[in-house]
């Protein structure tokens, strides 16, 4: 009788000890999920840059300590065509030239208030048929793209859906007798 439940027992073990490896849930795997994008570390490093420009911390946390570069990643990853990926990605193998040609430094060397004039001029970059006009091109589209997902990617961020705006799925009772003026305002800006 005993030796039946050491065998079941191990057979149990030895089981849950082959699925472990597959609940692996780490890092690595995510980077993993947009290798169509051909990012490398520095570039991912310089993307955390920028949207920590667009949205840096302060009372509130920022747009890096909510992982936004993550989401960034993805959603160009999932939800661009064949196109906008090589797009993106010319402009972000770009924009370090173009910062170097602009401001005559590297990216992380720039004061915060030259990071946002930089990034507010690149997204006003027209391009056209010429090799510099298509560079200029994906430098626009590359960051336009950044801003947007960074905003978006923050905006939806348990952090702010739950402690900053709280999230209501379904709003409260209605109360005609209550003055408009006499409702608390949610907190956007913390």
């Amino acid at each position: 009788m005993n030796r039946r439940h050491a065998l079941r027992h191990i057979a149990l073990i030895s089981g849950g000890l082959a699925l472990i490896p597959s609940c692996d849930f780490s890092k690595d795997d995510i980077l993993a999920a947009y290798k169509n994008l051909k990012v490398t570390s520095s570039q991912k490093t310089l993307l955390a840059a920028i949207s920590d420009t667009i949205i840096p911390a302060g009372e509130i946390k920022g747009a890096l300590d909510l992982e936004v570069p993550d989401f960034i990643l993805v959603m160009v990853n999932d939800c661009f065509t064949k196109e906008n990926q090589e797009k993106f990605s010319a402009g972000l193998i770009a924009f370090p030239d173009y910062v170097q040609k602009t401001a005559g430094k590297k990216f992380d060397a720039l004061s915060t208030k030259e990071k946002e004039e930089l990034i507010l001029n690149g997204t006003k970059l027209e391009g056209d048929d010429t090799p510099e006009g298509k560079e200029r091109g994906n430098i626009a589209y590359f960051l336009n793209s950044t801003k947007r997902f960074t905003i978006q990617g923050y905006m939806a961020s348990e952090y702010i859906q739950t402690e900053i705006i709280p999230y209501s799925l379904i709003p409260g009772e209605y109360n005609g007798a209550v003055l408009i003026s006499d409702l608390q305002k949610p907190r956007i800006n913390g």
